[in-house]
């Protein structure tokens, strides 16, 4: 009998520690703006992400690097996060009411802009 116990114990804490265990993974792709605003923007956006724990934005090479837990989030979902706040990605254009809601400096598409 306290074999059996034993046994569906550790089962069931095997079955758990398996359902909380998610792979992560890095990954990197482009998403426009031109300033420390939009990186603040663009970084805050993607951690707002169920499931992203890391975030960073660089300016010049327009490229987010992003660490997320694969069981938790599709980076799909990232993308739509990052352009609901105003900023295209390689897979999801931003809305245009919201793009043009952004501050002038923060206008990317129109590239004579130099940021802020």
């Amino acid at each position: 009998m306290k074999k059996s116990i034993f046994i569906t114990l550790a089962l069931l804490m095997v079955a758990a520690i398996t359902s909380f265990a998610q792979d992560v993974k890095t990954e990197k792709f482009k998403v426009n703006g031109l300033c420390g605003m939009c990186e603040e923007r663009i970084e805050n956006a993607a951690k707002a992400v169920d499931g992203v724990t890391a975030a960073s934005w660089d300016k010049k090479s327009q490229m987010l690097e992003v660490t997320y837990g694969t069981g938790k989030v599709e980076v799909k979902k990232i993308h739509e996060a990052v352009a609901a706040v105003g900023h295209d990605t390689d897979l999801v254009k931003a809305d245009n009411k919201v793009y043009d809601a952004l501050p002038g400096c923060c206008k990317y598409r129109n590239v004579s802009k130099k940021g802020c």
